[in-house]
């Protein structure tokens, strides 16, 4: 798996620095920002909620004239490029442990979680999404390791999502009463039922509208995106998830633009655009109301019966990244290699 991670790497690298096509939106050149570009370097699912926030943000003083170049891709591989020298103003990620490896690479500061948000700009919870209809009567996780279903999830080794899946999966079981050798047998059921390992949460959903298994593990705003792009599928919020927590960071060389860029993906004008892509806010008094593709556009976020966090039920991502995905002894990684579903 390491030499996969390796390739894997390499390859987004050299996606990534061929990015001159990949400007976002501008405005008039008479402003101060007139002359910045902001890199954004982020994993791939939050493309168009950020595209929506430049948008707002353009409209305001602080953003006029500012244009972004984006490189979006798996979280891991994205943070591995930007260690190997793909430029990045901010960096939005899937899992923090992402983020501190930048903090180690010396690219980011030490304290960019030390605000009250933690570091965090975006979050969701993982759902089970399903064909429309749900043909296969879907209901909860104890579904997905029967007889002839077949689930797509990213591969770990590369994607944020994969982990949040299997977290979730995983909590599944330890949450309610059960054994760490209970849950390491329930996702061995589970990943026996995996048909696709793709690289990323989006491309694992396009594998998944493309025809491909019964049920996909996902993010809620990866269901919402696609039902407000068209799409014809049903989601399963499960009884047990966990709270999905993004982070997002400015690094030391940044633009100071950046920072600017930041604060306003946290006020509510920026969360308020995450919402309407399906993301849950991550402060209070944000207006969601109106979220096509949502079960219910204005009350999409329903509160899951039990909604499990890393602080809470994981200790930290440095404890879990251990315990599930090193790449010699992680439980997980170890379960993947022995149904040789990565290959």
């Amino acid at each position: 798996m390491k030499h996969r991670i390796r390739a894997t790497a390499a390859l987004a690298i050299a996606a990534g620095l061929l990015l001159s096509a990949c400007a976002g939106t501008s405005a008039s050149s008479d402003s101060t920002g007139s002359d910045v570009t902001l890199n954004i370097v982020g994993y791939a699912v939050p493309e168009a909620a950020n595209k929506a926030i430049a948008a707002e943000w353009n409209k305001t003083p602080a953003g006029k004239g500012v244009k972004f170049q984006t490189s979006y891709g798996a979280s891991g591989d994205q943070s591995r490029a930007v260690v190997a020298g793909l430029k990045a103003d901010y960096v939005h990620f899937s899992v923090s442990s992402d983020v501190t490896r930048l903090v180690d690479a010396g690219l980011v500061e030490k304290d960019w979680n030390a605000g009250p948000n933690k570091g965090i700009v975006s979050s969701s919870v993982v759902v089970l999404a399903v064909r429309k209809g749900n043909p296969k009567n879907i209901k909860g996780w104890d579904d997905l390791i029967k007889p002839g279903i077949g689930i797509v999830t990213p591969n770990p080794a590369s994607s944020g999502a994969a982990r949040w899946n299997a977290l979730a999966a995983w909590g599944h079981i330890a949450s309610n009463g059960g054994t760490d050798a209970q849950a390491t047998e329930y996702l061995t059921k589970l990943f026996a039922n995996v048909v696709s390992l793709p690289n990323s949460g989006r491309d694992a959903t396009t594998a998944f509208l493309g025809g491909t298994g019964d049920v996909l593990l996902a993010y809620e705003n990866e269901a919402i995106l696609a039902r407000q792009s068209g799409e014809q599928l049903d989601w399963v919020l499960p009884d047990t998830t966990i709270l999905i927590e993004n982070p997002g960071a400015v690094l030391k060389n940044a633009n100071p633009k950046a920072k600017e860029w930041l604060d306003f993906v946290l006020s509510k004008d920026g969360q308020r655009q995450f919402a309407l892509k399906g993301f849950r806010p991550i402060i209070d008094g944000v207006d969601t109301k109106g979220v096509e593709g949502a079960v219910d556009p204005n009350d999409p976020f329903p509160t899951p019966k039990k909604l499990l966090t890393v602080e809470k039920d994981f200790t930290s991502w440095s404890a879990l990244s251990k315990k599930f995905f090193d790449e010699k002894e992680g439980i997980v990684v170890k379960i993947i290699a022995a149904s040789g579903k990565a290959k």
